[in-house]
């Protein structure tokens, strides 16, 4: 969609405490003709929503110690026609449920692009996604995601994060090597 005389861009909040991945969906979706805000924070989020009134809305399910689920009922309150898309790396059948819920339209798991999103809002008007249409990660991946997190969590401090793992440093090493993360 372009703008233009008649023509109204659709807009879109996308609410990341990711930079890297937020700016790059902001450049695809302002390449695609949308009128895009950004925010890293639910407080700037929030106030973005009451300000500007974005119709679509892509959201990371944790946001620093914040859950975006917050924002999906927030956001709705402030403009229940607006569509929302939960993105995440930490997916699992009880979040998606529980984003679907609180009025999700759908629920993405990392990696997706622009595309992904795309679809999604555009399959906004069928309804959410039914639960078994969301794959469920392998066990693998699930405690791969779990310990990125908590390494995270600890600032990249390995010794701390496997204290908090209940794992000695040397196996919490091991782990990482066999799956290196993914940046």
């Amino acid at each position: 969609m372009r703008s233009g005389p008649g023509v109204t861009a659709p807009s879109l909040l996308i609410v990341d405490d990711d930079e890297r991945l937020r700016s790059r969906l902001a450049r695809a979706f302002v390449d695609r003709g949308y009128l895009v805000y950004e925010a890293a924070d639910l407080a700037t989020a929030l106030a973005t929503l009451k300000r500007d009134r974005p119709k679509n809305v892509v959201v990371d399910l944790r946001l620093g110690a914040e859950s975006g689920l917050e924002l999906v009922r927030s956001a709705l309150t402030i403009d229940p026609t607006a569509r929302l898309v939960i993105l995440t790396g930490y997916g699992s059948i009880a979040t998606a449920l529980e984003a679907v819920r609180q009025g999700a339209t759908h629920y993405l798991t990392k990696p997706a692009d622009a595309d992904d999103i795309e679809r999604a809002f555009a399959g906004g008007d069928t309804g959410p996604r039914a639960p078994e249409d969301i794959p469920i990660p392998s066990l693998a991946r699930v405690e791969w995601e779990h310990i990125n997190r908590v390494l995270a969590d600890s600032g990249g401090n390995i010794s701390e994060a496997a204290r908090r793992l209940g794992l000695h440093r040397r196996s919490l090493q091991r782990k990482l090597a066999k799956y290196p993360t993914r940046r």
